[in-house]
């Protein structure tokens, strides 16, 4: 807090008992609110940082703290105990969510599409190209974009291997591919000498949004205001990175997460700028941040024929258009 000097504090203190006398109402209190993300800080997150960081937050009443997940984090676990209000998400992990109990909503997506993909190498033309050739899949994803693109291409289970976040396997074997996302991956690729080929899975019609908003239903009924703050406010952080000075974030990111570089940093902002995430789509026309009943089908309907979800669950509980259909933050 700055210190200021004495005749500043007397004339403060001055229009302070003023105000009073006039009745004037005192200043709202700002909300304090938590935002966990799914992963460690990098320019994925970004959005969230710079709004935080250039005091976009502060501006619409919200005292923002960030937390960082990790692949030990349970983010909606701890999102349904209560223990964050607002939760970096995606669409897969709320419908789950529902069939599990957690009354989890999506008040808002920060982009048109989900950022994850395959890489391959420089041979490969397109996802087709890669019948028959070695994927090394996460185990996360078993459970939600590789049923799907067995079914898009005709791929089998036999063709697989467990990706562990080591690029080793795949740099070593020319027929191989493996699941990457667009900012991060191609990156390190790059760096050990290795050329390569990236393909979005929303290119070929992969549904879900990427880096959601999440909240309890709980919050979005009782605090309605709060949240539309919050959406504002990322959405208006979310421009301001990446259409803007970015540093203010890239400062907190790096605080948060040190191993992150300026390398690594500037190429993932580069790709997110590039494939238009934020603002393509229905982002283009209708502001960043939109969602609409049609995408949100979408990935309801492929999840409930993959018997990924039971159909049972409430479609229209998983998310919310009521925070995002007026924003009209343009890009």
């Amino acid at each position: 807090m700055l210190a200021f000097a004495r005749p500043y504090a007397v004339l403060a203190c001055l229009a302070g008992t003023a105000a009073v006398a006039l009745g004037a109402a005192p200043a709202r209190a700002e909300d304090k609110v938590t935002m966990l993300t799914s992963w460690y800080a990098q320019a994925e997150h970004g959005g969230f940082y710079q709004a935080v960081a250039t005091g976009i937050y502060k501006k619409h009443g919200l005292d923002v703290t960030i937390r960082m997940g990790g692949p030990q984090v349970n983010g909606m676990q701890i999102l349904g105990a209560g223990q964050t209000e607002f939760l970096m998400s995606y669409d897969f992990s709320v419908y789950k969510a529902l069939e599990q109990g957690v009354p989890a909503v999506t008040v808002a997506t920060s982009f048109q599409s989900d950022l994850q993909g395959l890489m391959t190498h420089p041979d490969v033309k397109s996802l087709a190209d890669l019948k028959g050739k070695t994927i090394y899949v996460a185990t996360a994803g078993r459970s939600n974009w590789w049923p799907w693109m067995k079914t898009k291409f005709g791929y089998t289970d036999d063709q697989t291997r467990t990706y562990t976040f080591n690029l080793q396997p795949f740099l070593a074997d020319p027929n191989a591919a493996m699941q990457a996302y667009m900012s991060s991956e191609p990156f390190a690729a790059q760096q050990s000498g290795a050329k390569v080929n990236f393909f979005l899975f929303a290119n070929d019609g992969y549904p879900p949004y990427g880096t959601t908003i999440v909240t309890l239903k709980k919050i979005a009924d009782e605090k309605p205001d709060m949240v539309q703050r919050f959406v504002k406010a990322s959405m208006e952080g979310w421009k301001s990175y990446l259409y803007g000075d970015p540093s203010p974030a890239n400062a907190l990111i790096k605080k948060d997460n040190p191993k992150m570089s300026d390398e690594q940093i500037a190429y993932a902002i580069g790709k997110l700028r590039e494939s238009k995430v934020l603002v393509g789509g229905d982002a283009a026309t209708q502001g960043i941040g939109i969602m609409t009943d049609a995408r949100w089908k979408a990935t309801y309907d492929f999840m409930v024929k993959e018997k990924l979800l039971k159909p049972e669950v409430d479609m229209k509980s998983a998310y919310t258009l009521n925070f995002v259909k007026d924003l009209k933050i343009m890009p």
